[in-house]
């Protein structure tokens, strides 16, 4: 039997999260923009299930999965410009914050707790998208890798996310559903969440990246996160 994760110990003041996959559901976009670019090069529409699980991996691997192109193929960036043009029409209009996130956005900023986001969608994508969907309320801090120097798996997001935020690194929780941001959050010194229902790739295991803790459904965070723990919170 699975041993309960131990909690976070000392006082909450933000709550990170990665984009794709973890805090909002972005996939229904990119399957049929995966599909398309497959349609333009004459193939049959592939599983969307394979889509969705290499979502999270960005547009190189969407680019990869789709064609089955090497990055070093000849053509392979004019199709990775393709595909970021075919999202760009779609962008923010299937999208969707997932189940339990705006009641734990909420309950974070009744605590006075603060929320940011960290991830490595390009700001040209990322903030048409949070327009879009209109969270509320709204992140104080949103990372993306046109403002650093170094992107995740790399810690300088972080590090800037709680610059923003006003607080220190082992004073807030990453949430992530890829092994490069456990690998972050756990460099920054930061407690870290697995979001077991994001974009996993077949044969990925979230219980193996060294998190803290993991969430199999969205809905699980608010407990995760707050618990009974209101006492410790700044």
């Amino acid at each position: 039997m699975q041993q309960p994760a131990p909690p976070f110990a000392g006082r909450l003041r933000a709550v990170i999260f990665d984009l794709d996959g973890t805090l909002v559901d972005t996939a229904d976009e990119f399957v049929p923009v995966v599909q398309a670019l497959r349609r333009e090069h004459g193939r049959e529409p592939m599983d969307p299930a394979r889509i969705r699980a290499s979502v999270s991996s960005g547009a190189r691997a969407l680019v990869s999965l789709g064609l089955d192109m090497a990055e070093d193929a000849p053509e392979f960036e004019r199709n990775r410009l393709r595909l970021l043009e075919l999202y760009s029409e779609v962008l923010g209009t299937l999208a969707a914050p997932y189940p339990g996130i705006e009641s734990l956005l909420a309950r974070l900023q009744s605590q006075g707790v603060a929320w940011g986001i960290a991830t490595n969608k390009p700001r040209a994508y990322t903030a048409p998208l949070l327009q879009k969907l209109g969270i509320q309320p709204p992140p104080g801090s949103v990372v993306c890798p046109d403002d650093v120097r170094h992107r995740k798996p790399h810690p300088e997001s972080l590090y800037l996310n709680c610059r923003e935020l006003g607080c220190a690194p082992h004073e807030a929780i990453y949430v992530g559903d890829h092994l490069r941001d456990i690998e972050a959050g756990r460099a920054a010194g930061m407690y870290t969440i697995a979001a077991g229902y994001g974009y996993i790739e077949a044969g990925d295991d979230p219980q193996q990246w060294g998190a803290n803790a993991q969430a199999h459904h969205s809905t699980d965070l608010l407990e995760l996160i707050l618990g009974n723990r209101q006492q410790d919170i700044a």
